[in-house]
């Protein structure tokens, strides 16, 4: 039977450490700070942890704020999101999708095959 905490206990029941802090990437907002989310190369949202500030770093860059959470509490913080996916370590960021300028200029009507053809 699970014991319940009271207010008369001066420490939780649980003893046990809800495992290592992750380094999290955070974004500033006007409330404070806001766990990023991301996606999987599958297009599947997903929070994501790093194990130390230097791999936070070699992946999003040295100046990305980031907060100390145990995967337990940031599950917790997305779940109402419905992202269910911790991705802890990820190797490989790509850079944001940017629109790309159309620069081509309108073409004459192309000929045909035939008049592809150079006569020397």
């Amino acid at each position: 039977m699970a014991e319940l905490l009271s207010a008369d206990d001066p420490e939780p029941s649980c003893r046990f450490p809800a495992g290592p802090l992750l380094h999290v990437p955070v974004r500033p907002g006007p409330f404070g700070c806001a766990v990023r989310l991301f996606r999987t190369p599958l297009g599947e949202r997903t929070t994501v942890g790093f194990t130390s500030g230097l791999r936070l770093s070699a992946t999003l860059g040295d100046d990305h704020p980031s907060i100390r959470l145990s995967e337990p509490a940031l599950r917790a913080l997305a779940a109402p999101l419905g992202v269910t996916t911790v991705t802890v370590d990820p190797l490989f960021t790509a850079p944001a999708p940017v629109p790309v300028a159309d620069t081509t200029t309108p073409r004459a009507a192309t000929p045909g095959p035939a008049s592809a053809l150079r006569t020397a």
